[in-house]
């Protein structure tokens, strides 16, 4: 817990998309920013627009970073591989803000975690690689890319977590059960980066950064959608507010 007279971390968390952005299209984002609130930390968006150095002022800022899902693929030239074709179109804002912000937190130990997108961003950023598409690449009876309808509740699978591991710490065991919503996944982990969960079927869910002792974790799944309800969503925002009191900007220390 963090003692109430303590200011409160400052968790970066881009938008989803530019696109998003410049229609003002802030339903999902708003999850993202409830559960770093509820969490204990201020969520502090950041724009896909800003200039590099407007980018990199910012960031000195921050205490950590969420970085979040979203419609767009990360573009398969980033991993030296052809486009599929079932492959969405990549939005290069986001790209570029992603990897300025895992750059900063990276040589400032900050803390990171990444989900769905993020998480692929995160791997790609390490020089790892992607599937494009589950459904036409992996055979598997679990029904990855799935999205609710309005109101409808999220379709859920089991993964497994690794005993040794920061997230089987969080999530109190090594088995869990989390919601689906992606149709890429990690296929070559990269630099530095630990599988720590898969689901049955092989499908990465999780990563943990070992190049060092910063707390950079990725989860494929949403725990946003279930920081109100799930135990494991509320641990995984508990932590990163926790780890990033800990580490506060020279400024603001």
């Amino acid at each position: 817990m963090i003692p109430p007279d303590t200011p409160k971390p400052r968790i970066g968390i881009p938008y989803r998309t530019r696109k998003e952005e410049l229609k003002g299209d802030f339903d999902k984002l708003e999850k993202y920013i409830g559960a770093v609130r509820s969490a204990g930390a201020e969520a502090v968006v950041i724009s896909l627009g800003l200039s590099q150095p407007h980018l990199a002022k910012i960031a000195t800022t921050l205490d950590g970073v969420l970085l979040t899902g979203s419609p767009a693929d990360v573009d398969p030239e980033r991993f030296g591989a052809q486009r599929h074709h079932r492959c969405a179109d990549p939005d290069p804002d986001r790209e570029r803000v992603d990897f300025a912000l895992l750059e900063h937190c990276v040589g400032e130990h900050k803390p990171v975690l990444a989900i769905c997108y993020g998480i692929q961003s995160l791997n790609v950023f390490f020089s790892g690689s992607l599937i494009q598409d589950i459904p036409s690449e992996i055979k598997t009876t679990i029904e990855h890319d799935w999205d609710d309808e309005p109101g409808a509740p999220d379709r859920k699978h089991a993964v497994r977590i690794t005993g040794d591991s920061r997230l089987s710490q969080i999530a109190r065991g090594e088995q869990a059960v989390v919601n689906s919503s992606h149709h890429q996944s990690i296929r070559e982990p990269g630099r530095d980066l630990r599988v720590v969960s898969r689901a049955v079927d092989g499908i990465v869910e999780a990563v943990e950064w070992t190049g060092d002792s910063n707390w950079i974790m990725g989860v494929q799944w949403h725990p946003e959608r279930m920081a109100e309800t799930d135990a494991l969503a509320r641990g995984l925002f508990g932590d990163l507010v926790a780890v990033a009191s800990l580490r506060k900007t020279p400024a603001r220390a």
